[in-house]
């Protein structure tokens, strides 16, 4: 009954607050690198969610996703980091830039436009941004908020050890204290598990679906996807507890 709850209250907010479209907007990281964005503003009174793609993406893996989450009271930004190339018919605009101009483009250094989408943020508002994170970039989100007191919250889908060190991301989120939400596939389920270890349990809530094997990333909430509706079950009921200050110890299986 409490799922069916959930899924008819995002019907609801789908069918009667439309989705806002995207306009795009640049800002510049640390070492002088432009970094191309998909604004997706709905008011200023309301927090920001700050979407990063996976290794060979770009911005428009969220093209589907943000709009749905600006339905649950958020603004959104969905940003193309250097590390990347194209998804969905949109090109990485910061990653052939980062090409031309002879920017480093590795996963590690791609953390500086995760600092600057959130500098960017902070100039508009003073709430606590919640990053949303796919594969490489779910691991630079949640080392991002380990340090950063303007994260409040990490929504991150199969994130890992991508940085060619083993248990760095595992001791670098370590003791981390915001709420975090940790997507996985099946078979990713026993690695996430371990790789947050080191986060206390009233913190974290750990999903991999029960009705399929599940999709790495991001687009595991596309609708083409098989369980896509469990993913977004579970991604509601976190934003259900966060919005209630109601985040306990949580593993959903």
């Amino acid at each position: 009954m409490r799922n069916k709850y959930f899924i008819l209250l995002f019907l609801i907010i789908s069918v009667f607050y439309p989705a806002k479209a995207q306009t795009g907007v640049s800002f510049t990281a640390d070492d002088s690198l432009v970094v191309t964005a998909d604004k997706y503003f709905v008011h200023d009174t309301l927090p920001w969610i700050l979407m990063f793609h996976q290794s060979g993406s770009s911005r428009g893996e969220f093209r589907e996703i943000a709009p749905k989450l600006t339905r649950l009271g958020y603004n959104g930004l969905a940003v193309d980091m250097r590390h990347g190339r194209e998804i969905n018919f949109v090109h990485n605009e910061t990653s052939l830039r980062a090409q031309e101009e002879n920017y480093p483009g590795t996963m590690k250094v791609a953390l500086k436009d995760i600092l600057a989408a959130m500098n960017w943020v902070a100039e508009r508002s003073d709430k606590p941004v919640i990053l949303f994170g796919s594969s490489f970039s779910a691991s630079l989100a949640m080392i991002t908020a380990r340090d950063n007191h303007s994260a409040g919250a990490v929504i991150a889908f199969s994130p890992g050890e991508f940085f060619g060190h083993p248990d760095l991301v595992q001791n670098a989120v370590r003791n981390l204290d915001v709420p975090v939400f940790l997507a996985s596939t099946n078979k990713e389920y026993p690695y996430v598990t371990e790789l947050s270890s080191g986060i206390e349990p009233a913190y974290k809530t750990i999903f991999t679906p029960s009705e399929s094997q599940g999709t790495h990333g991001a687009r595991a909430l596309w609708e083409s996807e098989p369980g896509s509706s469990e993913y977004w079950l579970g991604l509601l009921m976190f934003f259900n507890r966060i919005k209630n200050n109601q985040v306990s110890k949580s593993i959903i299986r």
